[in-house]
């Protein structure tokens, strides 16, 4: 079959991009290939657009004992244990098909975890959708929904927690993120490098089929007024068989037989074996018919590039294919021998006894196209003149707790199995979950989080409030912040505004790592997310995710944001200047979306977190919850609501403008509640870090007293949990 100019473009090559592969290959690809250069330089595989600037992040710690570069990241945490974890998309195919997209992308990333020798323990999730009342909005939320739910839930690894908001710009193009934590032992780490030439190459798992052929082609396109017909480029997922999987891996792996492991994702069977043999610095020949196939008739182009679910592909030890075959058998999960590790540098692949095709591996992994695509930095925003003046406090403070971004998670959470495995200590809901580790005091603490509408108004220091966010949420229940798996979602990369968005949160990102210690250990790039669909949002707002884990190590040391006992003193760590630019209250009680983000200052950001710290270690306090969307005010109604406890606070004659003041969103700050409260102050003086009292608890109502200005302002409990809990289940039923 010639290669026509029609069939490179429908490949997603662009005529320059073809000249190399015909470079790199002396000759005319065939069409299996072809296909396998167009998935391998996709950006979803090849990272050709953001791998510069990626280089940027920094990724060593003496507790990193494996950054960037493999499945997933590795942390040490003490005792001979380490926490294995990573965090990926599956935008285009759940915007695609809502259910299986959202479920292969559990699926997907529990299989970056395992792969590396650790039982998953944790799944989170991290989720972006337009206006409810935009096309198929509704749709798509329930059944990204319960695709995770349904995936995550029957494999048995529990949903701890995540994060969901709302906005136009997702209309188009969905974002779902899903982060996976397992926990190994340290010195029992499974690696993806091939190695031993004559080795057999062994595939295990279901069987391959025709679903998600060129995924990760479709993953790396925008859309458009076709994007429907699509859905054969999404996978199909099977959470009985990825369980059966799981228990086969962890058994074989208890053994000394397997030399190198790779899960099957993204481009299926070429990844792995090419990711597997580059790393490895060898060849790989894989015999094609020996795959074990589902559907009739399936050629070569077909196998290598099907993206079928629940399959890894291994290296094992001369000698230990039928110990290896037994285990596999036991678990009924198919286990073949396709092939064999080799001399050189090439992938080779036969069929019926003949090569069919025949690639440099080099081209296909490390010398595949990087770009240094132009960039316009995002313009800074002046400062708000215009702040508007507020005093009806409690009027504000219910539209906001009642609004899409902030109102009740729990008709998420509650389709998820969040306490499976007995070992989750907090209920989603809170600034971070936090999980047992098993048989000891320990705990993981984890936390995703990113906040869009700082990104657009500025990168830089949207990327630095995105990281810094999820190292306070994990100091805030007791942890230690010890580092960070990402996502980033971005539009064209080709629209240099949009590259631009790209570069500076990464930067954003690195300078907020440097300052709080807190590495990159694993991540994904997912680009293209936009949509020339009619009716469709365009660009998304730039948002990389970020998951952050810590380490609590003794769980009977941690923190919650509840308030616990009437009487107790409130207290607002940090300063607050009445930073109202990009917040929610600006946005959902005046309408607008203008100004510049608040500004991060990432020292005062460590000293409030180290005192914090001190305090929970010490037992001074006996709540704690970060100030971030909605202000001081939402902040304290999250605390009152978790303890059914509400409080009294006093906004003094000085606060010109109670609203900015006590909706604005400055970075850094935390409120706590002690009974010692003279303690805590000279602890924090003594820190460097402002400490204000701010009220009492007690009651069953948030009391406002506004002195000469309109008196107590009083919401009660029952009527804001009404609101906060309304919003989503109407929001989906229309």
């Amino acid at each position: 079959m010639s290669i026509t100019p029609d069939i490179v473009a429908a490949h997603g090559f662009t005529p320059e991009e073809y000249d190399r592969v015909l470079s790199a290959m002396g000759r005319e690809p065939n069409l299996l290939e072809l296909g396998i250069f167009s998935v391998m330089w996709s950006e979803h595989c090849s990272y050709k657009s953001s791998r510069l600037h990626l280089a940027k992040l920094p990724t060593k710690a003496p507790w990193v004992i494996q950054g960037p570069g493999e499945n997933a990241g590795v942390i040490d945490i003490g005792d001979g244990d380490a926490a294995i974890f990573k965090m990926e998309s599956h935008n285009h195919p759940s915007y695609i098909e809502p259910y299986q997209g959202a479920a292969t992308g559990v699926g997907g990333i529990l299989r970056d975890v395992f792969t590396m020798g650790a039982r998953p323990v944790a799944n989170m999730n991290a989720l972006r959708f337009g206006d409810i009342d935009a096309p198929k909005m509704r749709h798509l939320v329930k059944g990204v929904v319960a695709g995770i739910g349904g995936y995550g839930n029957c494999v048995g690894v529990p949903t701890v927690g995540g994060e969901t908001i709302f906005h136009p710009s997702y209309n188009g193009n969905i974002i779902v993120n899903a982060m996976t934590v397992g926990l190994a032992k340290a010195d029992k780490i499974f690696y993806s490098a091939a190695a031993g030439v004559g080795n057999p190459v062994v595939y295990v798992g279901s069987k391959t089929g025709r679903d998600g052929i060129h995924g990760a082609t479709m993953a790396s396109a925008e859309f458009d007024e076709n994007s429907e017909e699509k859905r054969p480029t999404v996978q199909v997922g099977d959470p009985f068989t990825e369980k059966l999987l799981i228990e086969a891996c962890l058994e074989l792996m208890a053994s000394d037989a397997i030399v190198a492991i790779q899960d099957m994702g993204a481009a299926g069977l070429t990844s792995s074996s090419v990711e597997m043999a580059s790393k490895g610095g060898v060849g790989i020949r894989l015999d094609l018919d020996k795959v074990p196939c589902r559907e009739t008739g399936m050629t070569p182009y077909e196998m290598m590039l099907s993206e079928s679910q629940e399959r890894m592909l291994m290296v094992l030890k001369p000698g230990r294919e039928a110990f290896a075959q037994a285990i596999f058998k036991k678990w009924e999960l198919d286990f073949a021998v396709i092939g064999e590790v080799v001399d050189g540098g090439d992938l080779t692949m036969t069929f019926h006894g003949e090569i069919v095709g025949r690639i440099p591996l080099d081209p296909l992994a490390d010398a595949a196209p990087k770009y240094d695509r132009p960039h316009v930095p995002t313009p800074k925003r002046a400062p708000l003149t215009d702040v508007p003046m507020s005093t009806n406090i409690v009027a504000d403070l219910k539209t906001l707790m009642a609004s899409p971004d902030l109102c009740s998670r729990r008709w998420i959470w509650e389709q998820y199995d969040h306490m499976v495995g007995a070992d989750t200590l907090q209920r989603p809901g809170g600034d971070a979950a936090v999980v047992r580790v098993h048989g000891t005091r320990k705990a993981l603490a984890i936390a995703t989080d990113c906040t869009p509408r700082y990104c657009f108004a500025d990168p830089h220091e949207g990327g630095k409030q995105a990281v810094a966010e999820t190292w306070r949420n994990i100091i805030a229940v007791g942890g230690k912040p010890l580092a960070i798996t990402n996502c980033l979602n971005f539009a064209s990369p080709q629209n240099p505004v949009i590259m631009g968005q790209l570069v500076g949160c990464i930067e954003g990102m690195a300078e907020a790592c440097r300052a709080l210690d807190y590495p990159v250990v694993s991540g994904n790039v997912s680009l293209y997310n936009e949509s020339k669909a009619t009716g469709g949002g365009n660009a998304i707002l730039p948002t990389p995710a970020i998951g952050g884990v810590g380490l609590l190590a003794d769980y009977d040391k941690q923190m919650d944001l509840a308030f616990k006992a009437e009487g107790e003193t409130v207290i607002l760590l940090c300063h607050s200047e009445g930073h109202v630019g990009q917040s929610l209250w600006l946005r959902e009680v005046h309408g607008r979306e203008d100004g510049p983000p608040p500004p991060m200052d990432l020292d005062a950001e460590r000293r409030a977190g180290e005192l914090v710290s001190a305090l929970i270690a010490a037992g001074k306090v006996s709540a704690v919850h970060d100030v971030s969307d909605g202000g001081v005010a939402v902040a304290l109604a999250e605390m009152a609501l978790a303890g059914g406890i509400g409080m009294t606070m006093t906004i003094v004659k000085q606060i010109t403008n109670p609203g900015a003041t006590l909706f604005g969103e400055d970075q850094g700050r935390y409120i706590v509640t002690c009974r010692d409260a003279a303690t805590v102050m000279a602890q924090a003086r003594a820190a460097g870090v402002n400490a204000v009292p701010i009220g009492v608890t007690g009651g069953n109502a948030l009391n406002f007293d506004l002195v000469d200005r309109g008196g107590v302002q009083s919401v009660t409990l029952a009527e804001l949990k009404r609101l906060h809990e309304a919003t989503l289940p109407a929001m989906i039923a229309g």
